[in-house]
């Protein structure tokens, strides 16, 4: 049952790129997140450890592009009106970035708080040395964070396959690379 004509032209290529990649990022860092411990303690903890704050650094560099884009160039494609699922998709969007941005900044604080070595290159000194509680506290919440994005995001990607496969309109070929 098609509830609506066909919206707008898709995104256009940055966009797409920019979405897509801040999912492999979001998918790869919290893949990478939830094992760092399964790997054992010594060099090959302490690379897994780095690549995650090396790839949290794109994320946070994609991150802040995306949010530039969005408000400069960015292609702004119309939603359905005045709907509740556009209402929905919209709190939706503001919730991604919102998540996006307190995971990244959580992260940051956690590498800072606990003190890191990035690839035996980069020393990040710890600002709390010894203060267990306030580490574990960042911990937590950077965890919290990125497991909320993740469940957030998969309730966005049901959204799109929704729109596919029963609403049976072109929102999520907006999102996908042109034939």
């Amino acid at each position: 049952m098609n509830t609506s004509a066909p919206l707008a032209q898709g995104y256009d290529a940055r966009t797409r790129a920019l979405h897509w990649l801040t999912a492999a990022l979001v998918i790869g860092l919290w893949s990478l997140g939830q094992t760092i411990d399964w790997f054992p303690k010594g060099s090959l903890r302490a690379i897994a450890r780095s690549t995650h704050i090396a790839f949290g650094v794109v994320l946070a560099l994609v991150l802040i592009r995306r949010i530039w884009w969005r408000f400069t160039d960015g292609v702004h494609v119309p939603r359905a009106p005045g709907s509740a699922v556009d209402a929905i998709a919209g709190l939706t969007h503001k919730l991604l970035y919102l998540l996006l941005v307190a995971t990244v900044l959580l992260g940051i604080a956690n590498a800072w708080i606990r003190g890191d070595t990035v690839f035996m290159l980069l020393k990040i000194p710890a600002l709390y040395p010894g203060n267990a509680d306030l580490k574990e506290l960042v911990e937590d919440w950077h965890s919290w964070a990125a497991n909320t994005l993740l469940i957030v995001a998969g309730l966005h990607a049901a959204g799109a396959l929704l729109h596919h496969f029963v609403l049976k309109d072109d929102i999520l070929q907006r999102m996908l690379p042109r034939r």
